[in-house]
């Protein structure tokens, strides 16, 4: 059992450290992609109005997953994810 903790804790340590770096990448990126998407919004509520439809519908989708709702959300939830592995890690090695 003591062999598994020895490997286990770089393990965990390298989760810990990853973890926060992408927590941090996610903090900073959820500001450019509000702006992103905000921009991409504008954009296609004027293809709509202009008649280019498909495109205005095109740039919604983009909007939508560059949003804080889209591909941020699911990159929140693998760190969630990850950072729960590296809990129940830490339980391991310390328990």
């Amino acid at each position: 059992m003591f062999i598994l903790k020895l490997i286990a804790a770089p393990v965990a340590l390298a989760l810990l450290v990853v973890t926060a770096f992408f927590s941090f990448i996610l903090s900073v990126s959820d500001v450019f992609f509000g702006i992103a998407s905000g921009l991409v919004f504008v954009a296609a509520v004027i293809l709509l109005i202009t008649g280019y439809t498909s495109g205005g519908i095109a740039f919604l989708a983009v909007a939508f997953f560059v949003s804080p709702y889209g591909l941020l959300k699911l990159a929140r939830w693998v760190v969630r994810k990850l950072e729960g592995l590296g809990g129940y890690l830490k339980g391991f090695i310390f328990g």
